[in-house]
């Protein structure tokens, strides 16, 4: 074989390895095809996540009096055969804690297990926190909530990968990788030496097993950071998003392109701030708002799902003057 046909062998070579590693961006628009409030009826309705489960929706947020610094929180869920018609499914008190971030997921085990965050206030002052988790076979019935990872700790999200739970929690001093074999005991992976006051953040895993993460970040430049590591996920490499992003998420698509959302500071101004959605590339780190859902004020947290080719997006807003739960379908380029 000569010298320029092993060149170009191996050239094919590596653009298939690079091919395989590297998923390509939606090139295509999005657009939205609709979006309308589904709950409105506590005076603060926020922080969502959206899953299908048993073939139907689950829609699940905080209902409270406010955006924070109340120690009545509670969780609530809602069920829906169509996602149009949505009632109550259930809800989930803790006295004297303020259940926050809600956050589904199914188990190996094919049960749905719901995270969330648990604050203690005392006169308006954070006085404690630790994750709680509960379970359940239909999300209409849950098992108690229990205490998870430590005091302190915020796990945000949890995301399962052969048969394992990784989330990264989040405290005062810094951010660190979980992994958990049931959803109630986690253990250490490695701490995650990212600056800028790193905290919310959601993990997806890539068809070869590695980890990519998209992280909010609220000091220094304030950019969101896309980190990627393989297993056993100890060793990262992050990119700046080129954009401030709170409540952040994402899909990695089945195409290959990466989906995501929350929320847009718009003018460093908390009223100017919109609900988006947009394009993300694992290479560059690049986050795109191309598409900016009916939102504003004190908004966004979306829950993302693709079905039948198609995102619906859970989210909260208060454009419309009270802060309620609404959902959106976006029709995905290709």
């Amino acid at each position: 074989m000569n010298l320029f046909k092993s060149l170009a062998i191996l050239v094919l070579l590596t653009a298939g390895c690079q091919s395989r590693v590297n998923p390509p961006v939606v090139l295509a628009p999005l657009a939205l095809i609709a979006s309308g409030k589904i709950w409105d009826a506590a005076p603060h309705n926020a922080f969502t996540d959206l899953i299908r489960y048993q073939g139907k929706w689950f829609c699940t947020f905080r209902e409270s009096d406010g955006h924070v610094g109340r120690g009545n929180g509670n969780i609530r869920l809602l069920i829906s055969a169509d996602g149009t018609k949505w009632e109550s499914a259930a809800l989930l008190e803790e006295t004297g804690v303020d259940l926050r971030d809600p956050k589904l997921s199914i188990t190996p085990d094919q049960r749905l297990m719901l995270l969330a965050g648990g604050s203690v206030y005392e006169g308006g002052k954070l006085r404690g926190r630790q994750p709680r988790v509960a379970f359940s076979t239909d999300g209409r019935h849950w098992t108690p909530s229990q205490r998870v990872a430590a005091e302190g700790d915020w796990l945000w999200r949890v995301t399962w990968h052969r048969g394992h739970a990784y989330g990264i929690a989040y405290t005062d001093t810094g951010i660190k990788l979980l992994k958990s074999d049931d959803g109630r005991d986690y253990q250490l992976v490695t701490k995650l030496e990212v600056p800028g006051q790193p905290n919310e953040a959601t993990l997806r895993f890539l068809p070869n097993g590695d980890c990519v993460a998209l992280l909010r970040r609220d000091a220094g430049d304030r950019q969101a950071w896309v980190g990627r590591s393989s297993a056993p996920y100890r060793d990262w490499h992050w990119v700046p998003a080129g954009m401030q992003i709170g409540g952040p998420n994402f899909l990695i698509l089945d195409g290959g392109g990466m989906i995501a959302s929350g929320h847009q500071y718009r003018n460093d101004k908390w009223a100017d701030s919109k609900t988006f959605v947009g394009r993300m590339d694992l290479v560059t780190g690049a986050v795109q708002a191309d598409l900016i859902l009916p939102s504003g004020g004190d908004c966004s947290y979306p829950g993302m799902v693709v079905y039948e080719g198609e995102l619906w997006v859970s989210y909260y807003s208060t454009h419309e003057g009270r802060t309620g739960i609404y959902l959106a379908r976006v029709k995905l380029g290709s």
